[in-house]
């Protein structure tokens, strides 16, 4: 901006300030960035097959749209507090906000694959910057007394825009091509620049910094453990695991950079990511929950639409309006609580949320072939607003009693654990539905014998039903076969996701504990915490 405009900025800036709305006007900018990285890590998942017939790309090299995005986001994320350090929180902000706009509008015109992965990862690099960084923002610029309604409006980006990207994606894909789900962050993006410019808070050049020596072997450790661990996860289902020796050394990759990271960020005075701040009892411990919402959040909004197209067969728009009320009740119980959220301990309403989710979790086992829309309608919207009930007083509860100086760090590495736990869900609850729906398969195909009277009777009776529709005797047994055999399929599927959702219930129940190490979502440093 010239000098006059600055000037101008600043001066409306101060008028704000004086009026008392200029915090939230930061909030909501700050909301904007966070909503453009959520919506973009679920919006292209229903465009793949799309881009698959655009580019003529097998199912394994499409897939690199999603990973390249999802190995660059975690990569980035522990790295933001330095970064904003070393250049400056809000001119990295701004930076973070027009790199990833115009790594979108790359994404909309790329010719072929390679540029669009290269785009996407560009993307997932500049948009790790967004979730961290806006949030520390946030918890730097309110009060105490005014925290709580903050993080509800940064929440409900946070847990609206994965549900509504697979509804918004889906319109966009079918009626204006896929292409248009990347330009539609360009107008977002633009008014999020322009505000974070005019509102944020100049960064202080009145003290002087010393930059310290840039820490390369952190760097380069980090990207190689969240690299390969997150490539193990993308692809390790696909690879058969451990089976594909590619699987295998990633994961030895992973481990190995993990422990050279480690050592390597302690053993500094300024490392790239600082690991010392996990010596606070509340950010250990709800880093460790956090991955546990990551997996309520992410997880179960991956293999909700699965079941629901797989198994009640519905479109993906119809999909996406199935998750719609969750993500509402979600939004309105994040703002409701935020008023008041700080009035009560935050470990009570997160030991609610977990009882909630679990039993939730309990309800989606007893899913069956004649289940409805409607039948899902409840324990959607619950599972939204439970999963609120952790989601707000979680981060207060483990950022808040840390040191101002060490909160950017601490909302990094949290963000991370998060989204790790997104990641490890996924992949986890694929694995479990794969495995557990071929167990299930060979018991029932087991009972399923040509040789049972109780198979005969159901055979002939598929088979008589086929003659009366006009086959042939040979055909008509044929089709009989086949719909024996989609039943057993059905069944099968049917009972591995009974499986899955008990065990996602049981995970948030034996994590409990854990809300005993958090604090109860005051500012101050709670006693005990350091």
């Amino acid at each position: 901006m010239t000098a006059t405009a600055t000037q101008r900025a600043n001066s409306f800036r101060d008028s704000l300030q004086r009026q008392g709305k200029l915090k939230w006007i930061i909030a909501f900018t700050a909301s904007f960035g966070a909503l453009l990285e959520v919506l973009d890590s679920s919006i292209v998942n229903v465009a793949l097959t799309d881009m698959q017939s655009s580019f003529g790309a097998t199912l394994s090299q499409i897939g690199w749209i999603v990973t390249g995005y999802a190995i660059a986001n975690v990569i980035m994320i522990p790295l933001t507090a330095w970064l904003g350090d070393r250049f400056g929180k809000k001119r990295y902000f701004v930076f973070s906000l027009a790199g990833f706009t115009l790594a979108s509008m790359a994404c909309g015109v790329a010719p072929n694959l390679g540029l669009l992965i290269t785009a996407r990862i560009i993307q997932g690099l500049l948009g790790g910057g967004l979730l961290a960084k806006g949030q520390s923002i946030l918890f730097e610029t309110f009060p105490p007394a005014e925290q709580g309604l903050a993080q509800a409006l940064f929440g409900v980006s946070m847990i609206s825009g994965p549900a509504i990207g697979p509804t918004l994606g889906g319109y966009l894909t079918d009626t204006l091509g896929w292409r248009w789900i990347f330009f539609i962050n360009l107008p977002v993006g633009i008014l999020a620049v322009l505000m974070a410019l005019v509102f944020l808070h100049p960064d202080d050049h009145t003290q002087p910094v010393t930059v310290p020596k840039v820490d390369w072997w952190g760097i380069g450790f980090l990207a190689l453990a969240l690299g390969s661990f997150q490539v193990f996860l993308e692809e390790g289902e696909s690879n058969s695991w451990f089976q594909s020796p590619f699987i295998a050394w990633m994961a030895i990759a992973a481990a190995v950079g993990f422990v050279l990271f480690v050592w390597q960020e302690l053993r500094i005075r300024h490392p790239a990511v600082d690991l010392r701040v996990l010596r606070y009892r509340s950010l250990a411990a709800g880093s460790i929950f956090s991955m546990v919402v990551g997996l309520g959040l992410y997880g179960t909004l991956f293999v909700i639409p699965i079941y629901a197209q797989r198994v009640l067969q519905y479109t993906a728009m119809q999909t996406g309006l199935l998750l719609l009320p969750g993500a509402i009740a979600s939004a309105i119980t994040m703002l409701t609580m935020g008023r008041f959220t700080s009035k009560i301990d935050a470990r009570l309403m997160i030991s609610i949320g977990s009882v909630m989710t679990a039993l939730v979790m309990f309800n989606l086992a007893t899913l069956n072939p004649s289940t409805s829309a409607d039948t899902l309608f409840l324990p959607l919207v619950v599972r939204g607003a439970s999963i609120v009930l952790m989601f707000l007083p979680l981060t207060l509860a483990t950022i808040s009693p840390l040191p101002k100086r060490d909160i950017p760090a601490g909302t990094g590495f949290y963000n991370l654990t998060r989204q790790l736990g997104g990641s490890i869900g996924i992949a986890a609850l694929s694995t479990i539905l794969d495995r557990r729906e071929t167990f299930h398969r060979a018991i029932l195909s087991d009972g399923v014998s040509l040789y049972n009277s109780q198979t005969q009777q159901r055979l002939q009776a598929l088979t008589a039903a086929m003659q009366s529709k006009g086959a042939d005797p040979t055909t008509a047994k044929q089709q009989a076969l086949a719909l024996l055999d989609q039943t057993v399929n059905l069944q099968a599927t049917l009972l591995a996701y009974e499986d899955m959702f008990r065990i996602v219930g049981w995970v948030f129940l034996v994590t409990l504990p854990l809300v005993f190490l958090l604090g109860k979502g005051k500012s101050k440093p709670a006693p005990g915490s350091h």
